[in-house]
């Protein structure tokens, strides 16, 4: 990625805008988390209430991106913090947690044939998600290719993993409300399993230094120059 010199005018709204997609990350996962952990067990749907889960998650995460913001803003050139590798391991325990959890809930669920309720919220909430998450991806790509910071970069790229475990709330909540098929609500699960097993790993990962960009080969190729 080439660089191009920007006022300083124009870095510090650039940084004062990196700052606040960090925070509204971490607020709408808060609320997107407690919304869909009370529905999912009010309808007793196990995806929802994974998902819901998986977005507390993503807060503990949004809070180490948060400390990143404030560090490179102020040196670009220092390593990860303290902080930082702390809530990227706190993240990976808990994603692989997560997994487990519902694993053995959907496994019971087969086995019982447990049925949700609805799953028209998660429907809802899924719609919400993607619309929410694909404007906070565009949002963080132009202030990390106007900031050329492969860190940013990367970030914009793991706000995709959230889109699709949006996309398969999705598919889980309108193929069970079209068929009935209680199944359907534990394949919902294994889908976001494989994803909490993919971002704890990444998590683990980038504590250990060994990975930045999220698979992303444009923020690689940023990192690089």
């Amino acid at each position: 990625m080439t660089s191009t010199v920007i006022p300083p005018t124009v870095v510090h709204k650039y940084w004062q805008a990196a700052l606040w997609l960090a925070l509204f990350t971490i607020f709408y996962n808060l609320a997107e988390g407690g919304v869909s952990v009370y529905f999912g067990v009010q309808d007793e749907t196990l995806t929802l209430f994974g998902f819901g889960l998986d977005s507390f998650i993503e807060v503990m995460s949004g809070l180490g991106i948060l400390a990143m913001v404030l560090r490179i803003r102020r040196n670009p050139d220092t390593p990860r913090s303290q902080f930082e590798r702390t809530a990227l391991r706190v993240t990976g325990a808990a994603f692989y947690l997560l997994a487990v959890g519902l694993a053995v809930t959907a496994v019971y669920n087969l086995f019982t044939a447990h049925k949700p309720t609805t799953t028209l919220p998660g429907l809802i909430i899924s719609l919400i998600s993607i619309a929410m998450m694909w404007a906070l991806v565009q949002g963080k790509r132009r202030v990390g290719r106007a900031l050329n910071s492969a860190p940013i970069l990367a970030d914009a790229n793991c706000t995709l993993v959230c889109i699709y475990m949006s996309i398969v709330l999705l598919i889980a909540s309108v193929t069970y409300q079209l068929t009935g098929f209680g199944f359907v609500d534990s394949l919902g699960a294994v889908g976001l399993i494989y994803f909490s097993i993919n971002e704890g790993r990444e998590s683990f990962e980038k504590a250990a230094g060994l990975a930045a960009c999220c698979d992303d080969d444009e923020a690689c190729e940023a990192h690089e120059t």
